[in-house]
């Protein structure tokens, strides 16, 4: 089992919590990771990035070249189209819908839709609508790893033990809340991928 993941998105979105949960239930696994961050000015809202190595085998490296990713997971989709260099002929590209428009010449909302809409391998998900109905407007980078799990080889089961022991310091409640979100985002993947 191998799977290289680029997760991106914009400062304070939630990409090294999903980062957290999908590493932890990795391990719980017995694979091996590797991951490496590029946080950029993610406490003024600039663009967050990281790389997530995960395999049955030993793993030399921490970043994943060019044309390798099996999976790009963004909470923005203007993020996610930075990073499709990266992903291989075969990628999946599993992203939310509502753009985060922090810079003045942010790209027409309706090019980045055909730009997604044109992708062979895409889930695009309005994960901020699906946070509200189903769980909190904050758990909306956990619909995004629900949307996720079923490309990443990783038991949904163990997914859901990464988000009780990420969260559990936090209080019932909060895990309750995640795992409400996690299986809302879970559902409309398996819907999308038939």
């Amino acid at each position: 089992m191998k799977k290289d993941i680029i997760l991106s998105g914009v400062g304070g979105q939630g990409i090294l919590s999903i980062a957290t949960v999908i590493g932890k239930a990795a391990l719980d696994e017995g694979l091996h990771i590797k991951q490496a961050e590029v946080h950029g000015m993610s406490q003024r809202g600039g663009d967050v990035q990281s790389n997530l190595r995960i395999s049955s085998d030993r793993i030399a490296s921490d970043l994943i070249p060019q044309g390798a990713a099996d999976i790009i997971i963004s909470l923005e989709p203007m993020e996610a189209l930075r990073y499709l260099p990266w992903l291989s002929t075969e990628g999946w590209v599993i992203t939310n819908t509502v753009p985060l428009i922090n810079i003045p010449n942010y790209p027409d909302t309706k090019a980045l839709e055909g730009e997604l809409g044109a992708l062979p391998h895409v889930v695009a998900i309005d994960v901020d609508a699906i946070a509200k109905t189903a769980a909190s407007p904050r758990a909306a980078n956990i619909v995004l790893l629900g949307a996720a799990a079923p490309f990443l080889g990783i038991d949904a089961g163990k997914l859901e033990a990464g988000i009780r022991a990420i969260f559990a310091r936090k209080g019932e409640q909060v895990v309750e809340t995640n795992l409400a979100a996690f299986r809302a985002g879970y559902e409309y993947a398996q819907k999308q991928a038939r």
